[in-house]
């Protein structure tokens, strides 16, 4: 059973040429792919076609075996598939690290102490503990993005969803990162730029080309 898969999805943003013009992708349980493609491709519309936050015109996305149609349908598929934004700031909100990576576990019915337990476990595993009190706006952009990837493991997701993950990173976070990610269990989907980055992580890749995926 496939844990994603998208069948011929279409997008357009309004008055705008379609994005997606039969889009078809397929990732199973501990696969690893890389989109690629030009910007504004639609490979961040993509992701967030997968995750229901915006709708296809038409096709079909079906996850881990369910076919997904209405907001209510998604509201699992959030839990069990974690997406990193390109953007670090539009993922952290809350006053500390440790608030922020607890967000998560609270909102899925941890108690307090579970929570705190997560956020232990999952700092130490990504060795940013001395992190766990600093104010996250305070925190420097490859920082950041370390912590947004600490808050989407925090609620243990079955796939990651990895929207340009080196963003901001200097050469010593960008390899600290990879480590990291490669050593994961979880299936990944992953946009990135960075060629290097994405041979070592996600070798198998699509290209978005004129709306539609094609093997690379």
């Amino acid at each position: 059973m496939a844990l994603i898969d998208l069948q011929d999805i279409r997008f357009a943003y309004p008055g705008q040429a379609p994005v997606l013009d039969g889009a078809t992708l397929r990732l199973d349980a501990g696969q690893r792919l890389s989109l690629t493609g030009p910007n504004g491709a639609g490979k961040s519309t993509l992701l967030r076609i997968t995750l229901g936050l915006q709708r296809p015109s038409s096709g079909t996305v079906t996850l881990f075996g369910k076919e997904r149609r209405e907001e209510a349908d998604f509201h699992e598929v959030r839990r069990r598939i974690g997406l990193v934004f390109q953007d670090a700031d539009d993922q952290l909100f809350c006053p500390t690290v440790a608030e922020d990576v607890a967000f998560g576990p609270l909102n899925l019915g941890k108690s307090r102490d579970e929570a705190i337990a997560i956020v232990d476990r999952v700092l130490g595993d990504l060795d940013l503990m001395h992190l766990k009190e600093r104010i996250t706006h305070k925190l420097s952009g490859g920082e950041k993005r370390l912590i947004t990837l600490a808050t989407v493991l925090a609620m243990d997701p079955e796939v990651l969803l990895l929207d340009e993950p080196t963003n901001a990173l200097d050469t010593k976070n960008e390899a600290r990162l990879l480590e990291i990610l490669t050593a994961l269990p979880q299936a990944i989907l992953l946009v990135s730029h960075a060629p290097t980055f994405r041979a070592a992580l996600a070798p198998e890749a699509l290209e978005l080309r004129d709306g539609r995926l094609v093997p690379v």
